[in-house]
């Protein structure tokens, strides 16, 4: 039955792309940049929805009292795609960062391009932050909230941290706070996996680190802070009645902390 509802929701989820895009479409392009933020954000909360319905896999969020109101970075924890499409309903005028490949498929790359996010060639890492900069400082006088994954890539829940220097660079120059996001996502959406499991995703948005720290001071909280929610969430998730599949990472990390395996 899993089998089934995983690969039902897998075919439902890109089915439900695919149209709302095309639907969407004349409004999406005619409608002011602001205004047009309604056709992504509801994709992604009925991306959310169909996956609550068919796989048993809610989402709750919480702290969004720590948003600022004016612009920040926030930086969410890495795990899965759920992380790319759940907290978007909930940013006011999001900004990413993305590769300048993902400009040129049809249709997407349109979007992408609607909502002037910043993309850039990932294969100089020192120019793409340099732009990634440069570009950030232009847009978010708009009041933009610039979302980046401090890992850069998913990892899987429990995995040894793994942060990235861009994100630092980014706090010290764009002298805005930052908001880590702690969740576990990955245990029932995992990465690279076909299955999609039940249970509650739990995600929060931290306090606000505030500017003007010393980029190590910065760095070491950031860890800190983002890890010991997200260790916090895993424990608890691994004392539910019936947790989902724990990778090899998870277990170790849970053993780390002292926490029985289910």
């Amino acid at each position: 039955m899993l089998f089934l509802r995983s690969t039902l929701f897998n075919v439902v989820f890109y089915l439900n792309l695919i149209v709302q895009m095309l639907l969407w479409t004349p409004y999406f392009f005619l409608a002011p940049r602001k205004k047009a933020w309604i056709v992504p954000k509801f994709w992604a909360a009925s991306s959310l929805w169909l996956q609550r319905v068919i796989t048993g896999g809610q989402s709750e969020i919480s702290g969004l009292e720590n948003l600022p109101d004016g612009p920040c970075i926030i930086a969410p924890k890495h795990q899965s795609f759920w992380d790319t499409i759940a907290f978007l309903p909930h940013i006011p005028d999001a900004l990413y960062i993305l590769k300048r490949e993902l400009m040129w498929i049809p249709f997407f790359g349109w979007y992408v391009a609607k909502m002037r996010m910043i993309p850039i060639d990932r294969g100089s890492r020192t120019k793409a932050l340099k732009k990634a900069v440069r570009v950030a400082h232009v847009l978010m006088r708009d009041n933009r909230q610039l979302i980046i994954y401090p890992e850069g890539t998913r990892r899987p829940p429990g995995a040894e941290p793994s942060y990235k220097y861009g994100i630092v660079e980014l706090y010290a120059q764009l002298g805005v706070p930052v908001v880590p996001v702690a969740h576990v996502a990955g245990l029932f959406w995992p990465r690279r996996k076909f299955m999609r499991y039940p249970g509650v995703i739990h995600a929060r948005f931290l306090p606000p680190i505030e500017p003007g720290l010393p980029r190590e001071v910065f760095q070491e909280r950031l860890v800190r802070e983002t890890e010991a929610a997200c260790d916090a969430m895993l424990v608890e998730v691994a004392n539910t009645e019936n947790p989902p599949p724990m990778p090899e990472t998870a277990r170790k990390r849970l053993s780390e902390l002292g926490v029985g395996k289910r």
